[in-house]
């Protein structure tokens, strides 16, 4: 399994573009995106848990409910959510994407992404459409990862190749996320694509299971957005024997997708809006994986640790109350923690108290883009990993203002 260039085009058979259709005051900024399968796929999804949906959300569930999908279509800058016509607008942008590019309007899963309550106008989107398709390309990964980001800063985008039964495969995604970010089963809009032979079943089990352990475990601002969708299309033209029940093909096929959403994931904490650093919790030693899992989502979503990991302030205490109240069955007399990155490892508590350290090497490790909280909570086997970004002045910044 290796890292490759293309992102969602690194498969075969699929295209991509994205332009500045209007929805945006800034022209620079493109706006509207579009992924296309040269064959009809299979598709799989998981959405926010927020009880409070985008119009958008609800007609994909209802396109995927057959378990196929050929083309995506996604707007940023308007979220089309809590809007009267909301629905009526997302099944007009399918029946456009439809007409453009020769699909069913039913198989065209459509998402929006922007500021909440504000009325979206197919204005702008309408005549756009046609001249999206007709720049599908091999070559549209990138300007479809930059049509659905907001407040991001940096595009995502990554895939990878592998082999399954023999025949070479590719799995690759873009995301966009940066703030409102607290999922409960996934993050903001990603866009998964892959030319693996694969049922609908088996692919929504893949994608199930593996954002347990990757979207489900990253947290920006601890707020989790109405629009937060994950889609992926599989359209088989690997060729690669059809993967129908679990074997050695899911497991190479859920490694490479897990491999995707991990970069994602990562890519999303660490361009947290206002962020300046990446931050990883590594659990260790729990009694179970749940306890783990809770022990380092808490870690990461503590303002106060986040503020600390800001300012390069080891203050190991907010590690350990952030632990303390997040309900897991612990014992906080056996916690150790550590702060780590390229400048080093420092241990700052061993059995749940203080240890002497160096606040000078602390921070020279603190200083740095990317950090490591390990705690080892030394009661069994479990783990988990956890993401998150540190808090700063321009979260407050770019929220304060963020619809005017």
């Amino acid at each position: 399994m290796k890292l490759i260039d293309g992102g969602i085009c690194a498969a075969k058979g699929f295209m991509a573009s994205g332009i500045h259709c209007g929805i945006r005051k800034n022209t620079a900024k493109r706006d509207l995106s579009l992924i296309f399968s040269e064959k009809q796929a299979t598709a799989a999804a998981v959405y926010t848990t927020n009880l409070v949906k985008g119009a958008p959300l609800l007609v994909t569930k209802a396109h995927l409910a057959n378990g196929t999908a050929q083309a995506v279509i996604c707007n940023s800058g308007n979220a089309n959510t809590c809007n009267a016509n909301g629905v009526e607008i997302a099944e007009k942008m399918c029946e456009l994407t439809a007409a453009a590019t020769g699909v069913a309007a039913d198989d065209v899963v459509v998402a929006s992404t922007g500021v909440i309550g504000q009325p979206l106008s197919l204005d702008p989107i309408a005549p756009a459409i046609p001249a999206l398709a007709a720049l599908l390309t091999k070559d549209g990964s990138d300007d479809a990862a930059q049509g659905i980001m907001t407040t991001d800063t940096v595009k995502k985008e990554v895939a990878v190749e592998f082999t399954v039964g023999g025949k070479t495969c590719h799995i690759g995604g873009i995301a966009k996320g940066s703030g409102m970010i607290h999922p409960n089963m996934a993050t903001m809009l990603v866009f998964v694509t892959t030319d693996v032979a694969i049922s609908s079943e088996m692919l929504q089990k893949a994608l199930s299971t593996d954002i347990q352990n990757t979207f489900n475990m990253l947290s920006v601002d601890g707020d989790t957005s109405t629009n937060d969708m994950v889609t992926v299309l599989a359209n088989g033209m690997a060729e690669n024997e059809e993967i129908t029940a679990e074997g050695e093909d899911f497991d190479t096929f859920m490694k490479a997708l897990n491999t995707v959403t991990v970069f994602l994931s990562k890519s999303i904490a660490g361009d947290g809006e206002g962020a300046t650093k990446l931050l990883e919790c590594v659990v260790t030693g729990g009694k179970t994986e749940q306890i783990a899992k809770t022990v380092a989502k808490s870690v990461v979503c503590s303002s106060l640790l986040k503020a600390a990991m800001f300012g390069a302030d080891a203050n190991w205490g907010r590690v350990l109350c952030a632990i303390g109240y997040s309900g897991a069955d612990v014992d906080v007399t056996k916690i150790d923690v550590a702060f780590k990155s390229p400048k080093g490892e420092i241990l700052v508590c061993k059995d749940g108290a203080g240890v002497p350290f160096s606040e000078e090497i602390a921070k020279e490790i603190l200083l740095e883009k990317e950090i490591d909280i390990l705690v080892a909570l030394n009661d069994g086997e479990a783990t988990a990993t956890a993401w998150g970004c540190d808090l700063t002045y321009d979260y407050v910044k770019i929220n304060g203002d963020y619809r005017t």
